[in-house]
């Protein structure tokens, strides 16, 4: 049942409660994959994992968006940083994601107009208060942030910015559950993304739920969200009944947002889109219509996004599909760590091996 009342969130008679009654309703061993990476820290600093019985089994999947950004994007990404006259503007996470042979945080390092910032409309400022540099925004998201990065883009269009652009690297959900489900992992139930649906609405998993009539609930972030959410999947799965259940109902609509879905569909086609440790993945990606093909920077600058190997022994692929856990990759705390990130699950405030280092008992 979904909880409305701020103070049940962090009660832990209702976390206890609800772990009584997940342990007494599973029988059978599952297998529930968090798509969120925001979910994936939250299980982990709560202790989530602790109070469920054996049977239940928490994968974590590609919900962290700069995790799941192509190695030839972030390449793409480095090589603007060279270009001269150019502010290449990104938020935090991306920075000091490896590339091939540098990071966007080396090419500062050496000289090159790296900025960390925090929305895309301070970017569309950076090209208003430097009108001799090109100003490069890094689109890299989910439909979270899509819908800002379209408005920011609609903005610099109508006041006739002609030194701002995007790349957009952005990603979307329904697809990837399409992927998932057809993988080689079998998965009993999903936590659908909280953030993400806020925008596009439970009616956008419909699709998704009737092809593969498989459990799948949209969680919340606070512990007994998570815990509530899990609940309502043991009784889909104990009961043979699958449903496709809203448990974050205060923040989460049927329609999602109409507003930010209509921006994001004036700027943005559906394309297909590269998801690292996946593949391509069919209409599961963003670019920008010929409309604003001015501010493109893929067109722009004539970006070629070369495919190029993953990093030599980074498992960050199969982490992200839930074919391992951290502690199964071979670099994982001898040569990766979040001082030294080899793969971006390492990097991101949302990786998983990052959740893992921090908060895992091994870690």
């Amino acid at each position: 049942m979904p909880l409305t009342h701020s103070d049940a969130f962090h009660d832990p008679k209702i976390a206890r409660h609800l772990a009584d009654r997940i342990a007494g309703a599973s029988r059978r061993p599952v297998r529930f994959m968090e798509v969120c990476g925001t979910h994936t820290v939250s299980i982990f600093r709560s202790g989530i994992r602790s109070l469920l019985p054996e049977t239940i089994s928490l994968l974590s999947g590609p919900g962290c968006p700069v995790c799941v950004t192509a190695q030839k994007e972030i390449d793409a990404f480095i090589s603007l940083a060279r270009e001269p006259d150019t502010i290449v503007a990104t938020f935090g996470d991306l920075i000091r994601v490896p590339g091939s042979g540098s990071s966007l945080q080396r090419e500062k390092a050496d000289g090159a107009d790296v900025r960390i910032v925090y929305s895309t409309f301070d970017a569309v400022t950076l090209a208003r208060e430097n009108p001799g540099q090109r100003v490069v925004f890094l689109g890299v998201g989910f439909e979270t942030t899509a819908p800002t990065v379209a408005a920011a883009i609609v903005t610099a269009h109508q006041q006739g910015l002609d030194n701002f652009f995007v790349v957009s690297a952005h990603k979307i959900v329904p697809p990837a559950l399409e992927a998932l489900a057809g993988g080689v992992i079998n998965i009993d139930g999903f936590l659908l993304p909280g953030h993400v649906s806020v925008i596009i609405g439970l009616d956008a998993y419909r699709p998704f739920f009737d092809h593969h009539r498989v459990p799948c609930v949209v969680a919340g972030f606070e512990p007994t969200d998570l815990l509530s959410s899990i609940a309502m999947l043991v009784d889909q799965v104990e009961s043979g009944r699958p449903a496709l259940e809203n448990a974050y109902t205060r923040a989460v609509s049927s329609a999602g947002n109409p507003k930010a879905m209509a921006v994001m569909r004036e700027v943005f086609a559906v394309a297909d889109a590269d998801w690292r440790g996946i593949g391509t993945i069919a209409a599961s990606g963003l670019v920008i219509r010929e409309k604003y093909a001015a501010l493109d920077a893929v067109k722009v600058f004539d970006m070629h996004l070369r495919p190029v190997p993953e990093p030599k022994g980074c498992a960050c692929g199969e982490i992200l599909t839930g074919m391992k856990i951290p502690p199964q990759c071979p670099l994982y705390k001898t040569v990766c760590n979040p001082m030294a990130p080899v793969g971006p699950c390492m990097v991101s405030s949302e990786g998983t091996c990052a959740a893992y280092y921090r908060y895992h008992g091994d870690g």
